[in-house]
């Protein structure tokens, strides 16, 4: 079955935009205020009708970034009601009157969401960054009123628990099946004061991914490594070259060079920057990011996140945070991810110290050649050498 509604507006709003926080944020409900004050511009935004494009493509041409809080808040309200019709249906629940209709659910948040969040993780700006800050708390609050409530997780119940005999295809009951562990691992089993604690820990676990995404992205932009010369910048070309000196005039930095980091474990200038300073002064600004004391310090969001991760899995029936995560995954639990992981590790560590055993043959060798005391092997070597082998 294709999947629509409901899944589309929550899966994108779960999945896009998320770093190692693993937001659990979804849209939430606007207030009816908020709804009636957006209609009269519901004429010129894309987000209230369907695209015309091929496999509905978003109108990418003609979306701003004001529409997006008028189609959010539109769409959240506009979601609820369906869901609340679907709840309150007072014929009894079947394929069609409850898992079709939430799949249809929610057309117009999924529009927005989809796109909103293919940008912020993509092509963000302020306006997007204060958008995401101001909706995370709001679209897990939509994402707990869907799935916490009672009258609703009753109907999914009812189909689950005779699921063998509605004469589904495998696809129907698979669907069934997983509308009902979504629900239950969402919370719907608590008791109504369990509920209250568990919306409280998804606002702020919403709030703290919103604030570690941004921290990571303004990290990178502030962590970027100036240099005194183009000497520093020995093995970049030419054009590299000019780049890090027009990023150096930006940050008014006139006859300097800046060069920027990238959102990844390794940079590249690793891999042919021939000055070994240069290639250290990188890797130890790479690797310091969010844990240097400033403004875009993530460590106290992390710690923030682990502790209420922790509590929500013991609220949810789990020892930890792991144990829930893999519960619904294909290893199942810690233990078999560490056994797993057991099994790899020997022969992954032998293999590291193979290769380094052959890098640093390769670096005695040129420093002799160059009559130059060698040195040991270090991280920020690493990838420079490595190309060298290739």
């Amino acid at each position: 079955m294709k999947k629509t509604g409901l899944y589309l507006a929550l899966a994108a709003a779960l999945g896009l935009g998320m770093t190692a926080c693993n937001r659990t944020d979804a849209p939430a409900p606007a207030a009816t205020g908020q709804a009636e004050q957006a209609a009269p511009a519901t004429w010129d935004n894309p987000f209230f009708v369907k695209s015309d494009l091929p496999l509905q493509y978003p109108h990418f041409d003609t979306i701003k970034d004001e529409h997006f809080a008028p189609a959010f808040d539109a769409g959240m309200a506009e979601q609820l009601k369906e869901v609340e019709a679907i709840a309150a249906n007072a014929e009894a629940p079947t394929f069609e009157n409850t898992i079709v209709a939430m799949e249809n659910s929610g057309q117009l948040l999924a529009r927005a969401t989809t796109v909103f969040f293919n940008l912020v993780g993509t092509d963000t700006n302020d306006a997007r960054k204060q958008l995401d800050a101001e909706y995370s708390p709001k679209f897990a609050a939509h994402r707990d009123a869907i799935y916490l409530n009672p009258q609703l997780f009753a109907r999914i119940q009812a189909l689950y628990d005779k699921r063998d005999t509605l004469g589904l295809d495998a696809e129907g009951v698979r669907l069934v099946e997983r509308y009902f562990t979504d629900f239950v691992r969402a919370g719907a089993k608590l008791s109504e004061a369990d509920k209250a604690r568990l919306k409280d820990m998804n606002a702020q676990l919403a709030t703290l991914g919103t604030q570690f995404d941004q921290n990571v992205l303004n990290e990178v932009n502030a962590s970027a490594v100036t240099f005194d010369s183009a000497d520093a910048l020995a093995g970049s070309t030419d054009a590299q070259i000019t780049n890090a000196a027009d990023e150096a005039k930006k940050r008014g930095l006139d006859g300097k060079y800046v060069v920027t980091l990238l959102n990844t474990t390794g940079q590249p200038p690793l891999t042919y920057l021939s000055n070994r300073d240069s290639r250290r002064k990188i890797f130890e600004a790479s690797i310091a990011r969010g844990s240097r004391g400033n403004e875009f310090d993530n460590t106290g969001v992390v710690a923030k996140v682990i502790r209420l991760r922790a509590e929500r899995a013991n609220l949810l029936g789990f020892p930890n945070h792991a144990a829930y995560s893999l519960a619904d995954a294909t290893a199942k639990t810690p233990e078999a991810v560490n056994d797993m992981l057991g099994k790899l590790a020997p022969a992954a560590v032998a293999n590291a110290k193979r290769e380094a055993a052959d890098l640093q043959k390769m670096i005695d060798k040129e420093q002799a050649a160059k009559g130059e005391p060698t040195f040991q092997l270090e991280p920020w070597d690493w990838a420079y050498y490595t190309e060298k082998v290739r």
